[in-house]
């Protein structure tokens, strides 16, 4: 009697029947095979099993109206401002989203339809990982130092702070309870986060991350202020975020574009992402800390005050998600150990850091701007400086500063020049209604990685 062989089945069998793939798939093709089950019996068991279908979500087909606190004030202003519009318009289509503003500092920071730099996108239960971006929790901290001499100052801290990629061999000890709740994280418990929390602490990165010095501008007592994020912990959790959200925007909605893929927060997947976020922001502000305190330790200085503020991150407001990208919170909800509302503003290294409070409006959502904006990409401008020698440029832009470079190589893209005209940053913050500015830190001085040729080897090892 000839042997009857039953054809396997696979996911393409299900998807022939009418089911969208899914994690349950791996289970119902398992047991059917097992069971051997055909036709009548095989349709009855999957409509046992199979989860109720969701309903697509769509992005909407006119963008969102959001509030514009940026106004173009030369040529190349324009150019930017239109460039941000059209990214702005796109992202606004986003379904998750209710409401979004762009700062007087905001720049393009990837392909249209993502969020730029000096935006302000809020959800309704949703994570958007790339509204944050692998740069969680970038972030400023000052230490007050009172009468210490800034170059005191500025000695001690250049004698142990750590730019450019990598960590460090003389590792700052992290603390016994910060790493038991990463490890009870699913997304922070891994060789990677876990490495990168140790040997990452006391670094601060490259690109825009500083350590500036300089005095209050109403007292004269120095202060210090540090800018990063959370460095390797925080892309390793963001790379991760990205992928689930891309599993949920293929299952939720398809339509809408990769980068704006979110994680529900109303899921056990949200819940713990949310976590995380909340670990690698104490992580940062502790990154900062072990700074300012060896700094401290180093000069033999007194300390008189300290505060900090995040200025890319994600901020919860009951069901509703504010996706700062390069803008600073001024409403206290969203700074649960602020410092009498004070938050910190910079501008360029020869130019004051801000101090400023301020409230919620209509239009600013309760933010301001981080300060750090470009007109051009860090490539075009540095084409603008052709004609002079790159110590030229640099004698030319610091004059009167004591600016050092961690690398020994002046990085042109990081000079004054590079950035948007301070003055109208501040001008517009008054005109928008974007904080009260209630001191200014003058420069003294400041470090930055410099260049490390991290972006050359790694597009080399591309290659």
């Amino acid at each position: 009697m000839k042997e009857i062989t039953l054809t396997p089945i696979t996911g393409t069998t299900l998807i022939d029947l009418g089911y969208k793939p899914g994690k349950w798939f791996a289970e119902a093709i398992a047991y059917a095979n097992e069971q051997e089950l055909s036709g009548a019996a095989l349709e009855t068991y999957l409509e046992g099993i199979a989860p109720e279908p969701v309903d697509e979500i769509e992005p909407f087909e006119e963008p969102l109206a959001y509030h514009k606190n940026i106004r173009a004030e030369t040529e190349l202003d324009a150019k930017n401002v239109a460039s941000v519009e059209k990214t702005m318009d796109m992202l606004m289509k986003t379904p998750t989203l209710v409401a979004g503003a762009v700062m007087p500092d905001a720049c393009p920071a990837g392909p249209p339809g993502q969020i730029p730099v000096g935006g302000v996108a809020v959800a309704r239960n949703a994570i958007h990982p790339a509204m944050h971006s692998a740069d969680v929790c970038c972030s400023v901290m000052m230490t007050n130092f009172g009468d210490a001499e800034p170059k005191a100052i500025l000695d001690a801290a250049n004698a142990i702070t750590h730019f450019g990629p990598g960590g460090r061999k003389d590792r700052f000890d992290l603390p016994e309870e910060l790493l038991e709740r990463m490890r009870k994280n699913v997304f922070l418990n891994n060789e990677k986060g876990l490495s990168c929390a140790r040997t990452h602490l006391g670094t601060q990165g490259d690109g825009n991350h500083f350590l500036y010095v300089g005095r209050s501008e109403a007292t004269g007592d120095t202060i210090m202020v540090t800018h990063h994020g959370s460095r390797g912990l925080g892309a390793n959790l963001y790379r991760q975020g990205m992928k689930l959200a891309e599993r949920f925007r293929k299952e939720l909605s398809p339509r809408t574009p990769e980068k704006n893929a979110w994680i529900p927060f109303e899921t056990e997947e949200g819940a713990a992402y949310w976590e995380a976020l909340q670990i690698v922001r104490d992580w940062t502000k502790l990154n900062h800390t072990v700074l300012h305190d060896a700094t401290k330790e180093g000069a033999n200085a007194g300390a008189k005050d300290r505060f900090w503020n995040e200025h890319n991150f994600v901020f919860k407001s009951g069901d509703l998600f504010y996706h700062a990208k390069g803008a600073t919170p001024l409403d206290d909800k969203f700074v649960p150990d602020s410092k009498a509302g004070l938050r910190l503003i910079p501008l360029n290294m020869a130019e004051p850091i801000l101090i400023v409070r301020g409230e919620t409006t209509e239009t600013n959502l309760g933010f301001a701007p981080h300060g750090a904006g470009r007109n051009m990409s860090r490539t075009a401008h540095i084409k603008t400086k052709a004609d002079k020698t790159v110590r030229e440029v640099f004698d030319e832009e610091t004059a009167g500063l004591d600016v050092r470079f961690f690398t020994g190589s002046i990085d042109v893209s990081e000079l004054p020049s590079a950035y948007k005209n301070a003055d109208a940053v501040q001008r517009q913050m008054e005109e928008f209604g974007l904080g009260e500015v209630v001191d200014r830190i003058m420069p003294y001085g400041c470090i930055m990685a410099g260049n490390t040729g991290y972006g050359r080897r790694r597009r080399k090892k591309k290659r």
